[in-house]
């Protein structure tokens, strides 16, 4: 009932930046708590961020503390994660995740993810 879409990812160097953006269709977009997940190659999909159905609420891995931002935009129905100060270690396939619970840590709706890869 929520669809999720994921853009933005590519090749960046180290320092550098990228956007990533979650679009959403399916379901009113005000309603719904949305997170970044990632996943590198042989490790385990871990928790980057997310934010509240009206942008009120936002929590940050310690990881990404500091360098990423997200936030939402309702009237477009998409979320966003502003990666700045990218590392290596950033290298990952990136998710967006959707679920009307707001407090829930297993999301319901995933997208199909978005490549980002970091180049030293």
């Amino acid at each position: 009932q929520v669809q999720l879409v994921e853009s933005g990812g590519g090749l960046v160097q180290a320092g550098g930046s990228l956007r990533l953006s979650c679009a959403a269709s399916g379901r009113t977009f005000s309603t719904i708590t949305v997170g970044w997940f990632r996943q590198a190659p042989g490790k385990e999909r871990e928790f980057v961020a997310r934010i509240s159905s009206i942008g009120g609420y936002k929590h940050y891995a310690d990881s990404v503390k500091g360098r990423f931002t997200i936030s939402r935009d309702n009237a477009k129905n998409t979320v966003y994660l502003q990666m700045n100060s990218l590392n290596p270690d950033d290298t990952a396939v990136y998710y967006c995740a959707a679920d009307l619970n707001p407090l829930t840590t297993n999301y319901r709706y995933w997208g199909q993810g978005t490549q980002v890869t970091v180049s030293s």
